[in-house]
C-alpha cells in the first residue's frame, strides 16, 4: 500500500494532537507537515505544544522536529509537502470557510474536523459506515472550484455519533418517523481538560452552544438524498434534542427515544444492530472496527469510563433497548468523542477517501 503524505492544519490544539498522535503509527499515513498560527510557526512542534500537551501517550518522535508552518501564509509549501491534509483549526466559521477553500484549490484535498462546511450543498458530510455513497459529489465540487485534484470532506458533529449509526439500519426499513435524544457529553468536546475547566468538575452544565441544532439538523443531511450536483438533505425523520455538558473527561452518551411506522421486536432491533457492516469494514480499513456496534445485555452499560475505548475508541456502544411509553423503543448510546466523534472519524473518512481513489 502506497504511503501517503499527511498534513495537519491546526495542530497544536486538542483535536490536532490526536490527529498527530493517530497518525504516527498508522499504516497509510506519515506524517510530513503541522500547520497553526502565526504565534507558533518557525518552531518545531515540540516547542509548540510543550505545557499543553494533552493526550495520553507523549509527543511523537515523528513530529517532535517537524518546522511549524503557519496555517495561513503558507499554504503553497504546505500543499507541495502533503498529498492531503487534515484541518483542525480554530476560527471564525467564514475563515475557516475561506482557509479550506484556498487549501482544496491549491490542489490539496481537505478532511476537516470544522463544521463551517458541513452545509456547504456539494461538500460530502460523512460517516463511513452510514453515507458513502456521497463521496460522489466530489466531482461536482472540483467543477465548481476548477480544481483537478482539490476538495473538501467534512465529518460531522461529535453529538451525533452515537446515535445516528445505530438509528441507521433500522430508518429505512422500518420507516422511522420521529426521534427524541438527550446527549450527556464529555469536556474534551469544547477541547478541555479538568485542569483547564476546574469548573466542570462535580458538575452539569445544561446548554452547549450551537450543539442541540447541529444534532437536529445534521442527520437530515447524512441521511440525504445525492444528486449530480449536490447532496439534499431528507425531511424525516423529525428529531429534537437537548445536550448537556457533563463531568466527563471523554465520551458523549445518548439516550434516544424512537418511533417507527412499523415497529420491530426487540429481537429484530438486536440482530439487526449484531449484523450490521458499512462500506468500512467491507474495505477493512485499518482504522474501522470489527464490529461496529457493540450491544450490552447489562442493564448498567455502556458506561462511559468503561466502554468508550471500544475497538480503539472507534465503535458505538448500545444498551437498555426496552419499549417506551411514549416511543416505541428507548435505548442508550455512547462514543468516543475526540476518537470516533473527532480526529478518528475523520482519519478513517480519509482511509474511504484513499480506498475509492478521491486521494491520488
Amino acid at each position: 500500500m502506497k504511503r501517503y503524505r499527511v498534513g495537519v492544519i491546526g495542530a497544536t490544539g486538542m483535536v490536532g494532537q490526536r490527529f498527530v498522535s493517530l497518525i504516527d503509527d498508522h499504516p497509510w499515513f506519515e506524517l510530513t507537515a503541522v500547520a497553526a498560527s502565526t504565534r507558533s510557526a518557525g518552531m518545531t512542534y515540540g516547542d509548540a505544544v510543550a505545557g499543553r500537551w494533552m493526550m495520553e501517550t507523549p509527543v511523537p518522535e515523528s513530529a517532535k522536529n517537524l518546522v511549524v508552518f503557519s496555517a495561513e501564509t503558507d499554504i503553497a509549501a504546505i500543499a507541495d509537502a502533503v498529498d492531503f491534509v487534515f484541518s483542525a483549526v480554530d476560527m471564525k466559521k467564514e475563515e475557516i470557510k475561506a482557509l479550506e477553500e484556498a487549501y482544496a484549490k491549491a490542489e490539496c484535498p481537505v478532511v476537516s474536523n470544522n463544521s463551517a462546511h458541513r452545509w456547504t450543498a456539494d461538500v460530502p458530510m460523512v460517516i463511513p459506515e452510514v453515507n458513502p455513497e456521497h463521496i460522489a459529489v466530489i466531482e461536482a465540487q472540483r467543477k465548481r472550484l476548477g480544481t483537478r485534484r482539490g476538495f473538501i470532506a467534512v465529518k460531522s458533529n461529535c453529538s451525533i455519533q452515537s446515535y445516528v449509526p445505530v438509528l441507521h439500519p433500522l430508518k429505512d426499513r422500518f420507516g422511522l418517523k420521529n426521534v427524541l435524544v438527550c446527549t450527556y457529553q464529555a469536556i474534551s468536546g469544547a477541547g478541555r481538560t479538568f485542569d483547564t475547566w476546574p469548573e466542570m468538575v462535580d458538575n452539569v452544565i445544561p446548554y452547549i452552544g450551537g450543539e442541540e441544532e447541529k444534532s437536529e439538523k445534521e442527520p437530515l443531511k447524512i441521511w440525504g438524498k445525492l444528486t449530480s450536483s449536490e447532496i439534499v438533505p431528507a425531511n424525516l425523520p423529525a428529531i429534537t434534542t437537548q445536550c448537556i455538558r457533563v463531568a466527563a473527561s471523554d465520551g458523549h452518551m445518548g439516550a434516544v427515544f424512537a418511533s417507527f411506522e412499523n415497529p420491530p421486536s426487540m429481537e429484530e432491533i438486536k440482530s439487526i444492530w449484531q449484523d450490521f457492516k458499512g462500506r468500512a469494514q467491507e474495505l477493512d480499513l485499518p482504522s474501522a472496527p470489527k464490529q461496529f456496534l457493540h450491544y450490552f445485555e447489562e442493564e448498567n452499560r455502556p458506561q462511559t469510563k468503561l466502554d468508550r475505548m471500544l475497538e480503539n475508541g472507534m465503535a458505538i456502544s448500545v444498551g437498555r433497548l426496552r419499549p417506551d411509553t411514549q416511543y416505541d423503543y428507548k435505548f442508550i448510546a455512547l462514543s468516543h468523542n475526540t476518537l470516533r466523534g473527532a480526529a478518528g472519524g475523520a482519519v478513517l473518512l480519509a482511509e474511504l477517501l484513499c480506498a475509492e481513489g478521491y486521494i491520488s
